[in-house]
């Protein structure tokens, strides 16, 4: 004889050791990616020099860049609460916290830290659903890597190439172009599943009721496309779409200053349209998923950006400018991660917690249609 519930507890325990174990090992991966990349950064360079270099830059400048890049931070949050509207009503101060507090953790553990946002705003506005606090971030990404995009495809068009770079630029202009169409392209997909939406969910609920497909998992995406249709209603209204568009121009104006900025704190000869060119490179390379908000590979692609346009400054010039960019684009939200810590809005064990991609599941699971309201759905369509 053996006693079920023990052998139950057992299993549940071993399978969260294990995906805790799996987790820290996947964490140690990346931390070693982030070592490899920033060893090959930092292996040929003079750091004298570049510390010198940083005590050439001008403070003013630098401090400009970060005042603008915390409006940014609000500016995100706007937007968000716009992205939200068609879904639910939702705090603009609530909204600032998450936005900032989400911002330091990818600084401090990379792209993993992306999972706070939509955790922790439910938890402090609760009116925001998990499922629909997610979905929306996913369209704030779709915004911004438009956004992205199209800054970097109209630069192209007067953006004049160094000399003896005009073969290696026609790669990346065929590159920018084709990221353009691609774009253009998936908010098509957008615009056709939000006009279809209810015969796509209806033939989702049909094709995903089988015994093999766990009901956990189908009652997740049932409520992520749902939360979807919902949050694409902004689609639908052009003054939806135009006030989004708006805070996302904003916004990024709100980033390619900063990156002027820096590059003439450090006194680079670089316009406006060069910096473009360089902050859709830093920009892309602040997605690989490594620990410290992409570092090594922000860093990388930042000089070697730098290097591909000027190849005449110096190395040790080229890293202190990345350096110093990687930090004004991510280091400020530590100052706002500091304020709610200390004011107690969030703890370590919560700040774990969210970090969990088992608990984002609970929550998002939580919101989700039970059995009883898909097939009450199921027999309505």
């Amino acid at each position: 004889m053996y006693d079920s519930g023990k052998l139950s507890f057992s299993l549940k325990y071993a399978s969260q050791a294990g995906a805790g174990l799996s987790k820290y090992i996947k964490f140690i991966v990346l931390s070693l990616i982030a070592l490899l990349i920033l060893w090959y950064f930092g292996k040929d360079l003079d750091w004298q020099e570049v510390r010198s270099s940083f005590g050439r830059a001008d403070a003013f400048y630098l401090t400009i860049s970060v005042l603008i890049i915390c409006v940014g931070y609000f500016l995100r949050a706007v937007r968000w609460q716009v992205l939200l509207r068609p879904i639910t009503p939702s705090s603009l101060k609530e909204l600032f916290a998450t936005t900032t507090v989400g911002f330091a953790a990818i600084f401090l553990i990379g792209r993993a830290g992306e999972i706070i946002r939509p955790m922790w705003l439910p938890m402090r506005d609760k009116r925001v659903r998990p499922s629909a606090a997610l979905v929306t971030l996913g369209l704030e990404r779709i915004f911004d890597l438009a956004a992205l995009v199209v800054l970097f495809a109209i630069n192209l068009l007067w953006f004049t190439p160094p000399p003896g770079r005009e073969e290696d630029f026609a790669y990346v202009s065929l590159a920018g172009y084709g990221l353009l169409v691609g774009v253009v392209l998936g908010f098509a997909a957008l615009v056709f599943y939000q006009r279809k939406s209810d015969s796509i969910i209806s033939f989702t609920m049909r094709m995903t009721d089988r015994r093999f497909i766990p009901q956990r998992l189908r009652r997740i995406l049932l409520s992520l496309l749902k939360q979807l249709s919902s949050a694409l209603e902004i689609l639908h209204d052009w003054r939806e779409t135009a006030t989004v568009s708006f805070w996302t121009i904003t916004l990024w104006l709100a980033i390619s200053v900063p990156t002027w900025l820096v590059l003439l704190a450090f006194d680079m000869p670089f316009t406006f349209s060069d910096s473009l060119f360089i902050m859709g490179f830093a920009v892309v390379s602040s997605v690989v998923p490594t620990p410290g908000g992409a570092a090594g590979a922000f860093h990388t692609a930042t000089a070697a950006s730098l290097l591909f346009l000027r190849p005449d400054i110096r190395n040790e010039d080229a890293a202190a400018v990345s350096i110093a960019m990687h930090l004004v684009y991510f280091a400020p939200a530590l100052v706002f991660g500091l304020y709610y810590f200390v004011r107690g809005d969030i703890s370590i064990e919560r700040f774990r917690n969210l970090l969990s991609s088992e608990h984002a599941v609970e929550e998002i699971e939580s919101d989700a249609p039970n059995n009883g309201d898909l097939l009450t759905e199921e027999h309505t369509n």
